[in-house]
């Protein structure tokens, strides 16, 4: 949520706790080691060892996912198999590849080729070369391709998942409204703030036509979180290992590519920090786009339907920030955070000269 580590919210995985949930997933052995815990917040990850290789172990509060929740991704996953390298899904004993014990809920991948040069960097930087960013736009395009014949609904209603409901609509404020007034503790959060007005004037200027056009995109699952650190690298430079589909969902392929551009080629952590006519990296944009077109190219149409989308793509994540931080996290500066800092702000900023220049050389230099 800034420049600065902030501890997890939720406690590390112990080794006593690695050992009795492998217990429950025979094919990974008995444990040997606990090697590293993830940093980020939303759930609590390790890499563990054990005697038939070496997992990434996660898990989550029920609140966050259920195993039915865990079941909607791991059959995307699944199907992406097939085509490009994902983690692969550990099966437990009762023939799932997620388990409720207690409060939480559990999944067990093994640990994917490639390496994770990413690791060590804060969610959301930038990518550390172009040629980084237009090798992640050539594996976005083939995770797309990868993902065409899935056909399952869009997932269930729960936190920190990226729909796709409100800006395609007909009606995107009642369809907001749908939204918030299906999840308790964000219209509760949001009950203390004019949001209506606030969130009707950042979609006012898009006007029916943005709408109209997403409406009209061929659905597709997608991932809904491209950004370098859930990426596993070759050593010449290329993407070996897409992970973390945690918020994928039913949206569309210019959904899942203005997701991509918007979380890596502008450096939000510096938003507000005296240089915000400097914070966005317009040739890291182009250089995603253009690596993504020489496997899908990308119609007039959709390139319009981008830039359109891009001040507005992370409105609907936020929102499901907020549900979490108002509801299972109890973290209430957090969620007034992810309202006023990142829908808010985000949203604003593209509106800013700065804002507006980064959209225009997006368009023009596509």
């Amino acid at each position: 949520m800034g420049t600065e580590m902030t501890a997890p919210t939720w406690p590390a995985i112990t080794a006593d706790e690695a050992a009795a949930t492998l217990a429950h997933f025979p094919a990974a052995g008995r444990l040997t080691g606990v090697h590293w815990h993830s940093p980020r917040p939303f759930s609590a990850a390790a890499l563990v060892h054990a005697t038939h290789g070496a997992f990434v172990l996660k898990r989550h509060h029920r609140g966050v996912r259920s195993p039915q929740g865990l079941a909607e991704e791991h059959a995307f996953v699944a199907h992406l198999g097939r085509g490009i390298s994902v983690p692969g899904l550990m099966t437990a004993t009762d023939g799932t590849t997620a388990i409720a014990l207690g409060e939480w809920t559990y999944e067990l991948h093994r640990q994917a080729p490639g390496a994770d040069l990413y690791r060590d960097r804060l969610s959301w930087t930038p990518f550390l070369s172009h040629a980084h960013a237009g090798a992640a736009g050539m594996a976005l395009a083939r995770l797309h391709r990868a993902s065409q014949g899935f056909d399952a609904p869009a997932r269930r209603s729960q936190p920190l998942v990226a729909s796709f409901t409100i800006l395609p609509a007909a009606d995107p404020m009642a369809a907001a409204e749908a939204y918030v007034a299906s999840r308790p503790a964000l219209a509760a959060f949001l009950s203390k703030r004019p949001w209506r007005r606030q969130l009707a004037a950042l979609i006012a200027p898009s006007g029916d036509r943005l709408a109209s056009r997403l409406a009209a995109e061929r659905p597709l699952w997608t991932h809904n979180d491209f950004h370098p650190s859930n990426l596993l690298w070759r050593a010449d430079g290329a993407v070996e290992t897409v992970f973390d589909f945690g918020l994928a969902d039913r949206t569309c392929a210019i959904h899942d590519l203005a997701i991509a551009i918007e979380r890596t080629a502008i450096a939000w952590l510096r938003l507000g920090q005296g240089d915000d006519d400097d914070i966005a990296d317009p040739g890291a944009a182009l250089a995603l786009l253009a690596g993504y077109a020489t496997i899908v190219p990308l119609s007039r149409r959709e390139r319009e339907t981008l830039i359109g989308l891009l001040p507005l793509v992370h409105v609907e994540f936020a929102l499901s920030e907020i549900d979490y931080f108002a509801g299972v996290a109890s973290d209430g500066a957090s969620a007034a955070l992810a309202w006023d800092g990142y829908l808010l702000g985000h949203a604003a900023w593209f509106r800013s000269p700065p804002g507006r220049d980064f959209l225009l050389r997006i368009g023009q230099g596509a």
